[in-house]
């Protein structure tokens, strides 16, 4: 929505198709085509859908942005360079498939966030960092912080994002004597997740720390801005291989992150080295923690420099302005 509203200061005029649609607030220069998902339609429908919108507005844009879907590109992208339109992929993911092999070659440019966040060797990638509102993203100082740490997950719950790992972390540092909340803000979304769940939620409880942790399950991004300002550290130990967006987030909102991916560590720790740990090391983790328990109430240097970091360098203006800068010319 953010990103749509950004776009709609650069441009006449701005269309957007979507695979589902709910309420919105936007300008009257943008038009939003549903694919028909909040219906629960066919996948069918939804590709016919897809091309019969994309002919009828043809006349009405000269430029296409695909977010994170190549496999549009790979749908329309012969009609698209038919009707010389300027296409352009925005991709952040470790993964390489086969669909993004063929979208690389049909698309004029591809944006990304890091050089890790797209793994091809391409020359249209171009790295613009992300595009985080620290308008809306931004610390809260007058909250009164307990005297446990806080630590936060934002994400959802499977496999990749480690949680298990910071489960067995914490079991540790509670025996060090360290009170703490371990708030899960998220939910599982395919039948390996579900398992994933019921397996942390045992190891939870063999742990013995049921009351230590909560899981708040799905929740709007506007909604997580709450979450990141309570907390003392966001743990971030996911293997997605690519600069997530919600490390971005915290960091704007002044809550150091403590992560072992590997796009990540080169910011995280650029102004702390306590905000690394190593890939899979539960002891590791325990360890850094330990360090922001002990450091939780002097840390206002730490959070305004990674909250500067976010401003000066992912800043959802400045990302959005690049990206029309790119597609207009």
């Amino acid at each position: 929505h953010a990103w749509i509203q950004k776009f709609s200061e650069h441009f006449e005029k701005v269309t957007v198709i979507c695979l589902e649609k709910g309420d919105f607030d936007l300008p009257k220069n943008v038009s939003v085509f549903s694919l028909g998902k909040e219906h629960n339609s066919s996948r069918w429908f939804r590709l016919t859908e897809f091309y019969k919108i994309s002919w009828k507005e043809k006349n009405n844009y000269d430029v296409v942005f695909v977010h994170m879907n190549q496999v549009y590109i790979v749908l329309m992208g012969i009609f698209w360079r038919m009707w010389r339109k300027k296409m352009a992929l925005w991709y952040t993911h470790k993964s390489v498939n086969f669909s993004l092999r063929i979208a690389e070659k049909i698309v004029n440019i591809i944006f990304t966030a890091s050089e890790e966040s797209f793994r091809l060797n391409s020359k249209k990638k171009i790295v613009t960092g992300h595009g985080i509102d620290t308008d809306i993203f931004v610390p809260d100082y007058s909250k009164k912080k307990s005297n446990r740490l806080e630590v936060l997950s934002v994400g959802r719950i499977s496999h990749t994002k480690g949680l298990d790992l910071c489960v067995r972390s914490l079991y540790r540092l509670k025996n060090l004597q360290v009170p703490f909340k371990f708030s899960i803000v998220g939910e599982p979304i395919t039948k390996n997740d579900f398992r994933y769940l019921v397996d942390l939620q045992k190891l939870i409880k063999q742990k013995d720390l049921v009351k230590d942790t909560e899981f708040v399950g799905s929740i709007s991004n506007l909604d997580s801005v709450k979450y990141f300002q309570a907390a003392d550290v966001f743990v971030h130990p996911s293997d997605t291989g690519s600069l997530d967006k919600v490390i971005l987030e915290s960091m704007a909102c002044g809550t150091p992150v403590v992560s072992s991916n590997d796009a990540a560590i080169p910011i995280v720790s650029k102004f702390n080295s306590n905000s690394a740990f190593k890939k899979g090391d539960e002891k590791d983790l325990t360890d850094k923690l330990y360090y922001f328990y002990k450091m939780k109430d002097n840390l206002h240097y730490l959070q305004e420099q990674i909250r500067q970091e976010v401003v000066g360098r992912h800043n959802l203006d400045k990302l959005i302005g690049r990206i029309s800068e790119k597609l207009i010319v």
